[in-house]
Formats: structure tokens, sequence, C-alpha cells
């Protein structure tokens, strides 16, 4: 708790920008163990991506996700996906023919005691799937360029860079999480993909709105390198970007470890994951690799070099306590 406190208080001074070779090998263990999953695992689209068959049924009978998935095998159906859904049943399969789909119609219905008329059918074909892909790709692609002009203009194109390699590393890690973990990727799961970038962003915006603030004084006289003044920039915002991470996690949390296994919400649990796992990672990298990155830009630039050095020249200045320091320096 006195950690906590002191934290919070602001009376701990986090060295981000020192600490960015043990962020950027993080990340990139992050990012190869995810890389694998893909090419290994792949992401378990959903019947709305894939084409394929859906039957949606309820009974008074009390049943498991494996009973229901060994019945309907053995009727001969293969790529057998089972869900609850409130107080019903969700089953995903591969596309059927109409008269296959009528016969695993018919053997629900007896098998679990369920009213014919009320064991419902929906052909999904995988031409919409393409559809939808293509639209998700078209919306992603969209999102990234607005967020690139809208840094630009806001900020600068560095920073606009660094913000976009951060989104990516987001995207690239949850999607990883995904194929590891077997989640069926669905469009909720598109919506949550968006919304974390959509956060990520915001957190991302408030740390450089603060770094542009802080390193605008700085001139041919300052006292502190550019990985200084980010990092000191950085650290006013801690706070702030824990905070608002902690509010915004805590009730996605209750949805996916709560909702999804006590009261049997299985169809939150795409949208709560991703919107979980990017919440976390979001707020990881809005710290520990936006910033240092925009640092590792920025020490190249001349007027930031030329600071760099005269300061290591008279030992009152040590980069950002051992940060990614400039080419000058390094060679000085």
């Amino acid at each position: 708790m006195g950690l906590a406190r002191r934290l919070y208080r602001g009376e701990i001074d986090v060295d981000f920008v020192g600490k960015w070779r043990l962020w950027y090998s993080l990340s990139g263990v992050l990012l190869l163990v995810s890389i694998v999953g893909l090419l290994i695992n792949g992401l378990n689209l959903g019947v709305e991506f894939r084409g394929g068959t859906v039957f949606s049924f309820k009974t008074s009978q009390t049943l498991t996700v494996e009973q229901i998935r060994e019945d309907i095998q053995d009727e001969g159906v293969h790529q057998v996906i089972v869900q609850s859904a409130g107080d019903g049943w969700r089953v995903t399969t591969e596309t059927l023919e109409e008269d296959f789909r009528a016969e695993v119609q018919s053997a629900i219905a007896k098998d679990f005691n369920v009213p014919a008329g009320d064991v419902s059918v929906q052909a999904i074909g995988a031409t919409w799937g393409g559809e939808v892909s293509q639209k998700a790709w078209i919306g992603l692609g969209v999102f990234m360029l607005a967020i690139i002009l809208y840094l630009s203009m806001a900020f600068e194109p560095k920073m606009a860079l660094a913000a976009i390699v951060a989104l990516f590393h987001d995207l690239v890690i949850t999607a990883g999480i995904y194929a590891w973990s077997g989640f069926e990727v669905t469009p909720a799961t598109l919506l949550g993909f968006l919304t974390i970038l959509g956060y990520s962003l915001y957190d991302a915006v408030v740390v450089f709105d603060m770094i542009k603030e802080v390193t605008a004084k700085l001139g041919h006289t300052s006292k502190m390198t550019y990985s200084m003044a980010a990092n000191n920039a950085l650290n006013h915002t801690l706070i702030r970007s824990l905070n608002t991470s902690l509010v915004a996690i805590l009730p996605v949390a209750a949805i996916l470890f709560i909702g999804t296994t006590l009261l049997g919400a299985g169809t939150l649990k795409d949208l709560s994951l991703a919107l979980f796992v990017g919440m976390v990672v979001g707020t990881y990298s809005s710290l520990c690799v936006a910033t240092p990155l925009l640092v590792t830009l920025k020490e190249r630039e001349p007027k930031y070099q030329a600071i760099a050095k005269r300061l290591a020249s008279t030992g009152s200045g040590k980069g950002a306590k051992g940060g990614p320091k400039s080419a000058a320096v390094a060679k000085g």
C-alpha cells in the first residue's frame, strides 16, 4: 500500500524512457509469441466470416456443452461449436445441405425434447462472410488513415508514427491471444478491436500532449535532454493513465470473468476479451512503447543531439537516466 500511495501522490519518478531496452525486449517477445500463434493456430473465425449453419434452441433439460457437441457429431456433423446464449443454446457447424439441415434440426428436437418448430436454423454463405471481412479491413484502414492525419496535424509526423506503431503492437498482441485461446472472432470482436485502438490512441494523445508542452521549452541552454523531458512528462500523466485504465478495465473484467462463467453470457466473451486484453496492452504501449519510440526518433534531430552533447560534456546530463541517446553523444 505504501508504494501505491507514493505512486498516487507522484512521489515516485518511474524511468520509463531509460528502460527502453526492457520494454522493447518484452514487446518483442509478446509480438513473436503472438505471430507464432497466428501462424500455427490462426484465428477461429466465426460463422459470419467463414459461412456455415447455425442452430438455436431452448430446452428445459440440464445440458453441457460436451453433451450437445457429441450428440450433434453423432449425426455426422463436423466443426461443431456450441455456445450458451442466455437460457438457450447456439450451435454452429460447417455449411450443411438443406436436406441435411432438416435432419439435424429434427435430431436436435428429438434428443433434447424441443418442439421442432422451436429449433431455428440459419444458413450463412461464405460470400456474405467475405463481404463482412472486406468491410472490416476497409474500416480498419480508414481508422488508421484518420489517426495519421489527425496526429500529424495536431502534433507532428513522428508522434503519429510512434502512435501507429503502438496501435499495431496492441492489435497484433490481442489477435495473438485470440489465436492461442481459440476464442471465436465475430463481428463483435472486430468492434472490440476498433474500440481498443481508439482507447490506445486516447491514452497516447494524453501522453503526447504533455510531452509536447514540456519539450516546447527546450532550447540551447536547457538543463534537460529530450529524453529527460519526455520522461518527466510521462510521469506527470502516469496516475491519470492508470486511473483511467483501471476504471475502464473493471467493468470489462466483470463481463469477461463473471458474466461468461457464472451467468453464462457466452455471446459477450468475444467482445469482452478483446476489450480487456486491448485495454491492458494499450495502457502498457502508450507508456512503454509509444513514448520511448518517440524519444528514439526525436533524439536523432540535430537540435536535441546538440543539447544532449552539451549536457554530456559538462556532466550535467545523462540522457533519461540511461535512455536512448543521440548518435553524437554515443560517439562522444
